[in-house]
């Protein structure tokens, strides 16, 4: 077996995206917050587990003071979304009229989103944007706006 093959439960995956082309993309990202968000003190909000990696990368670009958090959040039961979101770590920061950043690694169905996007609200954030690595558009359901 090829030693960049990983199983996950019953399946196996090979590197899809080369480590250059990914790196490059966050640099990109972060290049636009860089601009956009500098002058509005926003927070961070990488949802675990698999935002870290990407959360990590891009937070490393950032050339601006920035407060990360992290949220955990389950819909999948081992690699089948199970169409509902249980809160795991909640948010433990003031969010009142500031700028929050959702960091996602991928949106797929959009559900998991939706649902932060909406108690998220209940904080009355000033604004809150969402920053994805990835997006499967064949597989949303529910329509969430990626910045």
């Amino acid at each position: 077996m090829d030693n960049n093959v990983v199983k996950v439960h019953d399946r196996y995956f090979e590197p899809f995206i080369p480590e250059a082309t990914i790196q490059r993309e966050v640099k990109r990202i972060a290049g636009e917050m860089n601009h956009d968000l500098a002058s509005h003190d926003p927070i961070f909000l990488g949802i675990l587990n698999g935002a870290f990696m990407f959360a990590s990368d891009l937070y490393k670009q950032l050339d601006f003071p920035c407060q990360i958090t992290f949220l955990k959040l389950a819909s999948y039961s081992g690699t089948q979304s199970t169409g509902s979101v249980k809160q795991l770590i909640g948010i433990n920061r003031e969010l009142k009229d500031r700028v929050v950043v959702v960091l996602e690694d991928i949106v797929d169905t959009g559900v998991t989103l939706e649902t932060i996007i909406r108690q998220l609200s209940g904080f009355e954030p000033a604004d809150i944007k969402v920053a994805t690595f990835l997006h499967k558009p064949d597989a949303t359901i529910r329509e969430v706006k990626l910045d």
